[in-house]
């Protein structure tokens, strides 16, 4: 493996770079992006219980901030909940931008190295072939066999910058597609959060339309005689 890095020049050495810094930002994401970390299993469900028994205060929505992206798009929800509907799914709608940024953090530079590995894999080749053909030029052809392997060192960087681009490539489709799966179902939680606080928000309204309502049926006491 050793003579291999070093039959390919210096070009190996960003390409050498390159796939540890993919590497290391693969365990990262594969860490932080894992289903218990940002969906905790039962969280909505306890989200829901304290919001149908009172039990809001700003301590519990403070520590309910702090578990997870789930439960900072929850905490966003109760933080207004007291408002209309409009403005709460607004609120939802405008944390949900920041934690989907969080969430899809590094991921452009897992792209990006996707991208870059079999251009410098490339480069590497064509810098190897204009130095064995410059070699050509100076000393002749020489042997056959010793040029077929001149060219086969060239060709050391493309086959590499292929080596580090395909799986840079697929952890970052991989981890495009498990964000948005999280964003689906935190949608959901946040949905189903918004149905259980709406009718507290609502009911002094409708109590109070009643009452008005009450007073304005009810009939005088001249009627009454």
């Amino acid at each position: 493996m050793l003579e291999l890095v070093m039959a390919g020049g210096w070009p190996m050495i960003p390409l050498l770079l390159l796939s540890a810094l993919a590497l290391a930002l693969i365990v990262e994401r594969a860490w932080t992006l894992r289903r218990s970390a940002v969906l905790p299993p039962g969280l909505g469900m306890e989200v829901r219980a304290w919001a149908s028994r009172g039990k809001l205060d700003p301590t519990h929505i403070e520590s309910l901030r702090a578990t997870a992206p789930l439960g900072a798009l929850l905490a966003a929800a109760l933080d207004v909940r007291h408002r209309p509907r409009d403005q709460i799914r607004e609120r939802i709608e405008d944390v949900g931008r920041h934690l989907v940024h969080r969430m899809e953090r590094y991921l452009n530079t897992l792209g990006t190295i996707a991208a870059a590995g079999p251009l410098l894999g490339l480069f590497g080749t064509v810098v190897g072939m204009i130095e064995m053909f410059l070699g050509i030029l100076d000393h002749g052809i020489g042997d056959v066999n010793q040029l077929a392997g001149g060219i086969g060192k060239a060709l050391i960087c493309t086959a590499t910058g292929m080596i580090v681009a395909i799986p840079a490539l697929a952890a970052h489709r991989w981890f495009r597609g498990r964000v948005g799966d999280y964003i689906v179902e935190m949608e959901h939680e946040a949905i189903a959060l918004l149905d259980v606080i709406e009718p507290k928000a609502a009911a002094p309204r409708s109590g109070n339309g009643n009452g008005h309502g009450a007073a304005t049926t009810a009939p005088s006491p001249a009627a009454a005689g």
